[in-house]
């Protein structure tokens, strides 16, 4: 009997350091566990929802046309000197010297000459001088049929071309034609644009785009829309830092940012990139943009 309960105690002794052994691994690994998975909330780009101009746009192409231009047929024999152009004259400055009488400049604008050629009614040869006025240019475009109900007189233009290709130069329609041409199905229009550093050139070929339904609407950067079969979300972010997934419905697309119909308030703060690092619910350390 001695030696039996010897056995048993010792095996409950046993048990007892087992079971220690095991309740004590099992606390110790849960305090770390809870120690070290309190990760602080991840650090996220936020913005403010702002109001923004929207507009939709006709797109087509149009030839720089100057405000006024001028063309001397000129003598080589009649010339008092050599020829030099200036780049720029003013209105009354002397164009060119002649033996039979100055060329005065009937207005400011850029001098250039097409080169030497040979008149066909007499045998000398003869400077063809131009004179152009690119402060103002102007460009005859064609408006697609279908457009014609929105394109009016005074819209904004935005204007391109190959040798700027960061600057927008900005313009109006000035005239638009009375009738839908019957063989293109378009309607002609002109537009006007300011050149007062003279950057356009006569003959360029221009990117224009008109603007109409212009409209001022909450605008979010496109790097906060996250798109989910046919619908839209933003997470939109409380006082208290938590991301709330949110529906928004939306309209046009601009430069880098995007029209919200509804779902928002302007003023509102939502994550403006780094959606991935994002939970629904989750905290966020806000890092304004």
């Amino acid at each position: 009997m001695k030696r039996s309960t010897k056995i048993i105690s010792i095996l409950l002794v046993f048990f007892l350091i087992i079971a220690i052994v095991i309740i004590g691994r099992t606390m110790i690994g849960n305090h770390f566990k809870k120690k070290f998975s309190k990760r602080p909330p991840p650090g996220i780009i936020v913005t403010e929802v702002i109001k923004k101009e929207f507009s939709e746009k006709i797109e087509t192409f149009g030839t720089a046309i100057s405000k006024r231009s001028e063309t001397f047929k000129i003598k080589k024999d009649d010339l008092f000197e050599d020829l030099i152009l200036k780049n720029f004259v003013k209105k009354g400055e002397i164009l060119i010297k002649l033996k039979s009488g100055n060329i005065l400049a009937p207005f400011s604008g850029v001098l250039g000459y097409t080169g030497l050629t040979e008149d066909i009614l007499v045998s000398n040869n003869i400077f063809v001088i131009t004179l152009d006025d690119n402060s103002t240019i102007y460009s005859d475009i064609k408006i697609p049929e279908n457009y014609s109900a929105s394109i009016k007189k005074g819209l904004p233009v935005d204007v391109k071309i190959s040798s700027y290709k960061d600057k927008i130069f900005k313009g109006e329609v000035d005239f638009i034609s009375s009738r839908i041409n019957a063989d293109t199905r378009s309607l002609l229009s002109r537009i006007k644009v300011n050149n007062e550093n003279l950057e356009l050139i006569s003959g360029s070929l221009l990117e224009v785009s008109v603007k109409f339904n212009l409209r001022n609407s909450l605008s979010v950067p496109d790097t906060s829309v996250m798109v989910e079969g046919n619908k839209s979300y933003v997470y939109k972010v409380t006082d208290k830092n938590i991301a709330n997934k949110t529906e928004v419905n939306t309209g046009l697309r601009g430069d880098k940012n995007i029209e919200i119909l509804s779902g928002l308030s302007e003023g509102d703060i939502i994550v403006a990139e780094g959606l991935k690092k994002v939970r629904p619910q989750g905290k966020i350390k806000p890092i304004n943009k």
